[in-house]
């Protein structure tokens, strides 16, 4: 009966306060039914099972409970006089105990209870040799009058908004949580036929990531957004801005090719570590362009300011670039708790500023010379 799921204890505790488990992934079916939903986990955990990439899988146990359930006999009870509540109330008092009266020390006070001695409640034969009083002062044992049996009960009912739940949770390893999830959506809905009025939601780590995305969605174009407009408001000319702003494809080509060849998937980390890169992409843009602009309205040739431009930002370019590179080696080659963070962010800013360099350096004046407007235009 026992389950394993590894974690690491700081992600353990979070993944467990936020989504409600402790691991990367959890599927919640709900229902009325508790036998219901425990063949339809075990139906969802057997297709889970199938799917590259499913580690620690484990159902959430809702049964098991040992029981020893007693049921009157109506007929039986009839004939001598008895009703159930007083089945009932003898049961209670021998198997589970009743209060009968309270003692009293001081301000402290103690409920007395009857109960029966263990030898007399602790198997299904001592149960049935409890003797009943009927009314007409007979006893008779509680096995003539009662069906007992020992079966399995709930041993939880999970509840969520009201409904009744069982979960199956399972870990991700080797590939990344988005195309996991997919991929388990589509062969669930083929393989797996719930009955009306039992359905699944998808919660975890996946939640989160989804929650991110969609306010990464909106973050990432206003990030566009004000940067070309505090492009414009610098070099006065929507085409300078623009031309700067051809250095994000580059830079994105480079972080997505470094996640790709080091194994890695697109994750938040990854997506704060493409804006980080595109604010340094952009930078060393600025730099070069700003400083061949001043260069033509000194007024040297289109040529001269281009060849002059970038020899003398040939070094700050490059400065920029290597020194940020050299200060995320570090993460690049982490491997303790922590590194599912670090290592992401590191490894998109490292290639795509590989890329976007050589593309400030190598393309961008070629690019300049051929769509930069003349100064004059520049001012208007």
């Amino acid at each position: 009966g026992m389950a394993f799921s590894f974690s690491q204890p700081i992600a353990c505790r979070i993944d467990e306060l936020v989504a409600g488990t402790r691991a990367q992934l959890i599927i919640k079916l709900f229902g009325e039914d508790l036998d219901v939903l425990k063949a339809g986990a075990d139906e969802i955990a057997r297709v889970l099972s199938g799917i590259h990439g499913t580690a620690d899988l484990v159902v959430e146990s809702v049964t098991g409970q040992p029981t020893i359930s007693i049921k009157a006999d109506r007929a039986r009870i009839a004939r001598y006089g008895l009703s159930v509540e007083d089945i009932q109330s003898v049961v209670e008092t021998a198997v589970g105990g009743k209060t009968v009266t309270r003692l009293y020390e001081g301000e402290k006070f103690f409920d007395v209870q009857l109960r029966f001695p263990e030898a007399r409640r602790d198997s299904i034969e001592a149960i049935g040799n409890i003797l009943i009083r009927t009314p007409s002062g007979a006893r008779v044992p509680l096995s003539q009058v009662a069906e007992i049996a020992s079966g399995e009960g709930p041993g939880q009912i999970s509840r969520e908004a009201g409904e009744r739940r069982i979960g199956v949770e399972c870990n991700i390893s080797g590939r990344d949580l988005g195309g996991f999830v997919a991929e388990a959506r589509r062969l669930i809905r083929k393989n797996v036929k719930l009955p009306a009025g039992y359905f699944l939601t998808w919660g975890g780590q996946f939640e989160n990531q989804q929650r991110a995305m969609r306010r990464l969605a909106v973050i990432l174009p206003a990030t566009i957004g004000l940067i070309l407009l505090l492009l414009f408001l610098t070099f006065d000319s929507l085409r300078l801005a623009l031309l700067v702003l051809v250095n994000l494809p580059f830079a994105l080509i480079g972080g997505v090719l470094s996640l790709f060849f080091s194994g890695l998937y697109l994750s938040v980390p990854a997506s704060v570590g493409f804006i980080a890169l595109f604010g340094i992409a952009v930078l060393n843009g600025i730099v070069l362009l700003s400083y061949i602009s001043q260069l033509r309205d000194n007024g040297l040739s289109q040529p001269e300011a281009i060849l002059q431009g970038c020899s003398n930002r040939l070094r700050p370019v490059l400065m920029t670039a290597t020194i940020t590179i050299f200060s995320l080696v570090p993460l690049l080659f982490a491997r303790g708790p922590g590194s599912e963070i670090q290592r992401p962010l590191a490894v998109v800013v490292v290639g795509g500023l590989v890329t976007s360099t050589l593309m400030t350096l190598l393309v961008l004046p070629s690019l300049y010379g051929r769509f930069a407007p003349k100064p004059k235009e520049r001012i208007d």
